[in-house]
């Protein structure tokens, strides 16, 4: 029993659940509670509040964070970072790091509205356009991965100044496409199978795709020989490289991952709101970032993991998400999330310090 709970509590994200833990025990001791009205499914499939004999909605009292409702939100939001955090550990493993995420997955998606748009005038059909979405969105963003690791591999140029270059090209290439203006009116095939939902009025498909998509990231950097390429990439690059391991081809294969991920979000996104923009995810390279370094990636690369970065997300959605609970202003959110970032990079540092120290001795 003893081995077992030293190899719960020893495992590395064992910190980030403890954190998720306390989070959700604080919001919902302090939350309070909130009136919600019962749901209920016709025989249409519809989902509609229930009415009593006057013809007024039922309604029940629940605690205002944990209820099925509030949970099932926070796990969407949660999903669309939470996907891309995954592609953003691998980057920030191998030692580079992508600020173009945000404009991948606004390309990806005005791309892929665009495209369904046309689809829908001529009529195709359901499965077809879902099947083309998937094919132009994902595809899109991979090749704007293509890009960002041609680029940082061909110049040999800092992944920084590079995907900042992109970032700006790739939302400029967006705003154009779509003339600034919203695009939907798209066959809604993509949002039918997307917006599935499940008991009352629950919508599950993109945190089911978050988890997969982590489990994926996990099988890739603990049990492929191509993820340990990774962490040796980011450990030390010039012991990989003299070891054999081709460096150039690791680098271009962690920003295809960041790309393919980042055009898999948009397509959920898209498929959840039933439209796209060029201002989609404005801003989102901080939260993914951050979601990647609290949930352990290390900035100086050869450290993470793809639970750990879902985990990241799910934290600072929930910090998101408290702030809207607890009725704090929420122009207080990029505060608190920029200072979660310094606190978890000097913890980082703070933690390779002290392992520094612990060599130092064993080696006296």
């Amino acid at each position: 029993m003893s081995s077992r709970l030293r190899s719960l509590f020893g495992f590395q994200e064992s910190g980030l659940l403890l954190v998720v833990l306390v989070l959700g025990l604080l919001l919902a001791g302090f939350g309070g509670s909130v009136q919600q009205p019962v749901l209920v499914r016709g025989a249409d499939g519809e989902v509609t509040p229930q009415l009593n004999a006057a013809g007024e909605k039922v309604l029940v009292t629940r605690n205002r964070f944990l209820n099925a409702r509030n949970l099932a939100q926070l796990a969407k939001d949660t999903s669309f970072i939470g996907i891309m955090a995954v592609g953003m550990a691998v980057v920030i493993i191998s030692g580079g790091i992508d600020l173009s995420v945000g404009a991948i997955y606004a390309l990806a998606a005005v791309v892929s509205a665009l495209v369904l748009r046309h689809l829908g005038e001529t009529g195709a059909s359901a499965g077809m356009s879902v099947l083309l979405a998937v094919v132009v969105c994902v595809g899109m963003g991979l090749l704007c991965g293509l890009v960002n690791g041609g680029l940082i591999v061909g110049l040999r140029m800092h992944p920084f100044i590079i995907t900042l270059g992109t970032m700006a090209i790739f939302r400029g290439i967006a705003l154009v496409a779509s003339g600034g203006q919203s695009i939907g009116d798209f066959p809604p095939a993509l949002q039918k199978i997307v917006k599935f939902e499940v008991g009352d009025g629950l919508t599950l498909v993109p945190p089911f795709v978050m988890v997969l998509v982590m489990i994926a990231g996990w099988i890739f950097l603990s049990r492929l020989a191509a993820g340990r390429r990774v962490f040796a990439v980011g450990g030390n690059e010039v012991a990989a490289q003299y070891s054999g391991i081709q460096v150039q081809k690791v680098k271009l294969g962690v920003y295809l991952w960041s790309g393919g991920l980042a055009g898999l979000a948009a397509l959920l996104a898209m498929g959840y709101y039933g439209s796209a923009s060029s201002g989609d995810a404005n801003g989102y390279e901080l939260n993914v970032v951050a979601a990647a370094v609290v949930g352990g990636s290390s900035l100086t690369g050869g450290r993470g993991s793809a639970l750990g970065a879902m985990l990241g997300a799910l934290i600072i959605q929930m910090i998101t998400t408290g702030i809207i609970i607890l009725g704090i202003d929420q122009n207080y959110s990029q505060i608190i999330t920029g200072s979660v970032v310094v606190a978890a990079v000097a913890l980082d540092k703070f933690n390779t310090w002290l392992a520094q120290r612990r060599l130092a001795r064993r080696a006296d």
